[in-house]
């Protein structure tokens, strides 16, 4: 699953006032894959036909390339192209812990986690680095998508964030989410171990469950509370993933008939994600939504240290949008 892998590079973005240069080295996971195929995967809103354009018109690298060429690891590619406004997102990043090896922050929904074509400043990364102190470089160790909240990690210097990446990669974190779901279980508590793999026929970024050929995946779940209004149900549930699968917790939830609140992809229907891209969501989508975002948060992580191995659990609240939604269940129709 290359877009989780927690040892993927993010691309370099720079900016002047009107162009863009966006650099991305191949890593290691895309090793084989169609030139046009890996630049789509990278940046996600752009079409099969526009990659395939953009590579014959020669504008990535001074050697030739094709569409179908293969991607090698460590191949640079530099795409320019004119400035499109940035976003806005969150500009405020709470910090959970720091000492001189480690940064925990509390990422609000909203903000992506590195630079991008379409993010240059309003990222994670941008406001970690203006957190540190002289001599410090905070980078993430592991990755949440845009819309969910909650802990990250950062090392504050390579060796620091080298060590981190490696506990992650080796299932060393504990890590611990919670969601709140349409419908409710008839467990109190229960795992789900489907295998999956990347590939939705209308979204591409949509993992899918793949009993034949997909990674293995599995998630332990227990609920904390129940909720039942107009005769619909919820739950808040507690979501502990033993893999680190793309949209894992996501796809999981979904496959036994309970999609998270807000999900776009996994939701009541994936062409909401379409819609969403295309800037064209309908009354009837944020209806069948309930919220702008997808209504999951990492809370909770144990791990060593990254410099002298002692254990620590570090925790992020639950945010305002999500404790406000679940108050709203509660409240008597007017």
């Amino acid at each position: 699953m290359p877009s989780n892998d927690p040892l993927d590079p993010a691309p370099l973005a720079t900016l002047d006032d009107e162009i863009q240069t966006v650099r991305f080295v191949v890593e290691q996971n895309y090793a084989g894959w169609r030139l046009d195929r890996y630049l789509c995967a990278k940046i996600r809103r752009l079409s099969r036909n526009k990659a395939q354009r953009i590579i014959r018109e020669g504008k990535l690298s001074d050697r030739p390339l094709k569409p179908a060429t293969p991607v090698t690891p460590g191949l640079v590619l530099t795409l320019t192209r004119k400035r499109e406004p940035e976003p806005e997102t969150p500009r405020e990043l709470p910090v959970l812990h720091r000492d001189e090896d480690l940064l925990a922050v509390d990422k609000p929904a909203g903000l992506p986690m590195h630079p991008t074509a379409r993010y240059l400043t309003g990222t994670l990364v941008t406001l970690a680095r203006a957190l540190a102190a002289p001599g410090e470089k905070p980078d993430p160790a592991h990755r949440l998508d845009r819309e969910t909240s909650g802990l990250v990690l950062c090392g504050t210097h390579p060796a620091s964030t080298r060590r981190l990446k490696l506990a992650f990669a080796r299932g060393e974190v504990k890590k611990t989410y919670l969601a709140i779901t349409e419908g409710a279980p008839a467990e109190d508590a229960f795992e789900v171990d489907l295998p999956l793999s990347v590939g939705g026929d209308t979204v591409r970024i949509r993992a899918v469950v793949d009993r034949d050929h997909g990674k293995p995946a599995v998630t332990r779940f227990r609920v904390l509370e129940r909720h039942e209004v107009g005769g619909e149900r919820f739950a808040l549930v507690r979501c502990e993933p033993l893999t680190g699968r793309q949209h894992q917790i996501r796809l999981h939830l979904s496959a036994i008939g309970l999609p998270i609140v807000g999900d776009k992809i996994y939701g009541p229907d994936e062409r909401i994600f379409v819609r969403f891209t295309e800037h064209a969501l309908t009354e009837e989508d944020r209806a069948a939504l309930r919220l702008p975002r997808h209504a999951l948060h990492a809370s909770a992580a144990v791990f060593a240290h990254p410099r002298d191995g002692r254990e620590l659990r570090l925790e992020a609240p639950l945010p305002r949008d999500l404790k406000d939604f679940l108050a709203g269940l509660d409240r008597p129709a007017a």
